[in-house]
């Protein structure tokens, strides 16, 4: 893939992970579509980077998922490059506390259902670039989970399977299938939670290395090392991750 000449829609783009992909996409000369659920901060990113364009949407609302479809496919039939990256994270006991229906459903939707129906939706449009891709942004915790966060954790594992799988789907056409598999990012999200987190600009530099060579699963920072210690000490890497 190269770094420059795409049309790139981002999910969640106006902050953390998203914006420093925005960030560095922009600066690698791509025209970056920003679609997040805050108007403020989409309205300050605009302010900041003139070039780039903005739908609010709330991604885990049916209606506002199909309309931002229509509008690309209306306004960006130049799209090649989907960032699924909108994610949210609520930490419950279900022993402790009855979770709230909405929160479970709002985390299975936003992380997990909403990028597969835009995948799908966007597949048509994607298919007819010269060269495209899906990147998917998961987590080392759906590789290994924690206990607080049991339905994110499922959400992540199950964004995992679906890359692959969908990547065994279009490996034999012009669309890559990439997952980013980030440690603990310090975002907003992760406030108050873990030490020695990576920064979002790392990340997203790490990731343009991988982008470029075709290297289509992307474990940053940490995640390579629990990549091999669950190969070879699966419990070991339990363990460590348990109560992170």
């Amino acid at each position: 893939m190269k770094r420059s000449g795409h049309t790139i829609l981002i999910t969640g783009g106006a902050s953390g992970i998203g914006l420093a992909l925005a960030e560095q996409f922009i600066h690698h000369n791509n025209h970056v579509i920003v679609a997040g659920r805050d108007e403020r901060k989409l309205l300050e990113m605009k302010s900041k980077y003139a070039s780039i364009t903005t739908y609010a949407c709330h991604i885990e609302v049916e209606e506002q998922l199909n309309a931002l479809v229509a509008q690309l496919y209306d306004n960006h039939p130049e799209l090649d490059v989907l960032i699924n990256n909108a994610g949210i994270q609520y930490n419950y006991s279900f022993m402790e506390a009855q979770p709230v229906s909405k929160q479970i459903k709002e985390e299975i939707t936003i992380n997990l259902t909403a990028p597969i129906v835009l995948a799908s939706k966007l597949l048509p449009l994607l298919a007819r670039q010269h060269e495209a891709a899906i990147v998917n942004v998961s987590s080392g915790l759906g590789l290994v989970p924690k206990k607080s966060a049991p339905v994110y954790c499922a959400t992540k594992a199950g964004l995992h399977l679906f890359s692959k799988s969908l990547r065994y789907q279009l490996e034999n056409t012009n669309v890559k299938v990439f997952e980013i598999i980030p440690p603990i990012v310090d975002t907003a999200m992760t406030k108050g939670r873990g030490n020695n987190k990576i920064s979002p600009n790392e990340l997203a530099s790490q990731f343009m290395d991988f982008f470029q060579k075709n290297r289509l699963e992307v474990p940053i920072g940490k995640v390579k090392w629990l990549k091999t210690i669950q190969r070879w000490f699966p419990s070991l890497a339990e363990r460590i991750l348990k109560n992170s």
